[in-house]
């Protein structure tokens, strides 16, 4: 197993590029291996190492269907009701508190 080549944050070289570079342009890494990584610095949140993808070995995205579009849809909109009231909330439902915040929260948020 041979190990990729390493790049600081911003020095990787031209034809290299994240998932999120391949996105942004339309593009999905469509099969092909990582070829190298790129290393954040520490001090940042988020990941520390991210891996870079040949551009001119990627694909178009896949257009997403209608149906895809309308199951996506009815996902958000029961991530963001509440299951207590059955209101929506207006923002996703954080996952530790299970419910919206005035109903988790009802003294703080009579006052």
């Amino acid at each position: 197993m041979s190990t990729l080549p390493a790049y600081r944050w911003r020095l990787a070289p031209d034809g290299l590029a994240t998932r999120r570079q391949l996105r942004a342009a339309g593009l999905r890494p469509g099969g092909q291996e990582v070829v190298a990584q790129l290393e954040r610095p520490r001090r940042r949140r988020g990941p520390l190492v991210a891996f870079l993808y040949r551009v001119e070995l990627a694909r178009p995205v896949r257009p997403v269907t209608p149906a895809k579009a309308a199951a996506l849809a009815k996902a958000n909109t029961a991530r963001r009701t509440c299951p207590t009231c059955r209101r929506d909330a207006g923002y996703v439902i954080p996952a530790r508190l299970g419910e919206c915040v005035p109903c988790a929260f009802p003294e703080q948020c009579a006052a």
